[in-house]
């Protein structure tokens, strides 16, 4: 331990001071960015194709029938 310092430094109340500003000041820079780049909350945008109705039925025949005819499947 004799070649080792000891820390005996105090924190200073600027210090301190300056430290817990910048951290507010981070948080709210990272907040504000973070709503302004997130999109809105609503209904999502439209589809560029019209919505087609599936039959559950008929897509699961079609799936394994398409899964026997694959070599190696």
């Amino acid at each position: 331990m004799e070649g080792q310092k000891e820390r005996t430094e105090l924190i200073s109340r600027r210090s301190m001071l300056k430290g817990s500003a910048a951290f507010l000041v981070g948080g709210t820079v990272g907040c504000s960015s973070n709503k302004v780049s997130s999109p809105a909350a609503g209904s999502p945008p439209p589809l560029p194709w019209p919505w087609a109705k599936l039959d559950p039925m008929e897509a699961g025949r079609r799936a394994y029938q398409n899964y026997l005819k694959e070599p190696g499947g």
